[in-house]
Parts: C-alpha cells; sequence; structure tokens
C-alpha cells in the first residue's frame, strides 16, 4: 500500500482523534495533558499538520508513546553473517554525495 505523506498524515490525525472519543476526552483535555494548545489538536485533528514535538506529546498523554520507537528502525538482519557486518561496520557520521 502505497500512502502520500499527506494521507499518512490524516490516517494518524484520525486514530489521534478516535483515541480522544474512546477516552470521552475534549481537545481541551487532550491538549492540557499534553502541555499543547488546544488549537494545535484542533489543526492536527483537521489539516493533519503537527509539529513533531507536539505529536510526541500527544502520543505520551494517549499512553502510545513507544509505538513511535520503531520508526526508522533498520529492517531485521536475513542472515547471521548480516547481523555481525553491522556489529563490526563503523558508524556513519555523514552521507555520500
Amino acid at each position: 500500500m502505497l500512502f502520500t505523506a499527506e494521507e499518512v498524515a490524516q490516517r494518524l490525525a484520525g486514530r489521534m482523534k478516535a483515541l480522544r472519543l474512546a477516552r470521552d476526552w475534549k481537545r481541551e483535555t487532550l491538549a492540557e495533558r499534553a502541555g499543547i494548545s488546544a488549537g494545535t489538536v484542533k489543526r492536527f485533528e483537521t489539516t493533519g499538520q503537527i509539529a513533531l514535538d507536539n505529536l510526541l506529546k500527544l502520543a505520551l498523554a494517549l499512553g502510545c508513546l513507544e509505538q513511535f520507537e520503531a520508526v526508522f528502525a533498520p529492517p531485521p538482519a536475513r542472515s547471521l553473517a548480516e547481523l555481525e557486518q553491522r556489529s563490526q561496520a563503523p558508524a556513519r557520521q555523514r552521507g555520500r554525495r
């Protein structure tokens, strides 16, 4: 399944709103618990746009922060040799051109 960045953002916003409503919280309640403005919550729910730090604050307030831990995680190794190669390779500090 291929989604645009905007579609993914809207889907995240929809799931966050569903969690908020399942807890019977107003936007103001979630905003207060997350330490952000109610306008930020409303903008996220309607447009899918939010700063990363505010998204993580919402996730923490809803008890979902640990789900972000897997974002950008390397894929599982397909073999023992690949796993060994990863552990021995020096961590790159910069990308190549």
